[in-house]
């Protein structure tokens, strides 16, 4: 009689820590899922980050072994053609102004959904690089003038 007493106390006990690791191993799941957003979510900021960074730091090649830049300095390059498509497509529609122009209307002269902000960061890094690079002059305001 008695293992029989004990037996029912033992399945009893091993219910009970049954349950509990039951209960632990959903409380460890929904943690894990939680890690797993969270993981993403720095995943895409970090790539977020990188591409900015990308945009603004200086564009490099290299040629011969040597590293070039493709937004040449003013002064190194014989004319605009040596600048990328989007960027003599800038330059123009900068020069084609009357006076300042602020990047929102070479957002929009060049097709860009000037509205959201976020479309326009691109554009400014590439204008402000020009202007870096001395083929434009960047104001105090903010706005863009070609250099003569």
């Amino acid at each position: 009689m008695q293992e029989r007493q004990w037996i029912t106390a033992r399945r009893s006990e091993l219910d009970a820590l049954a349950e509990e690791l039951t209960k632990q191993l959903q409380e460890v799941q929904v943690e894990r899922d939680e890690l797993a957003i969270a993981e993403r979510v720095l995943n895409r900021l970090a790539e977020q980050v990188q591409a900015d960074a990308e945009a603004v730091a200086p564009a490099s090649a290299k040629v011969a072994g040597r590293a070039v830049l493709l937004i040449p300095h003013r002064s190194d390059a014989a004319d605009e053609g040596a600048l990328p498509g989007d960027y003599r497509k800038i330059l123009a529609i900068v020069r084609e102004a009357d006076g300042p122009v602020q990047v929102r209307a070479v957002g929009e002269r060049m097709g860009l959904d000037a509205s959201v902000r976020g479309k326009l960061e691109p554009l400014r890094a590439k204008m402000t690089k020009l202007a870096d690079r001395g083929w434009l002059h960047k104001r105090g305001d903010g706005r863009f003038t070609a250099r003569p």
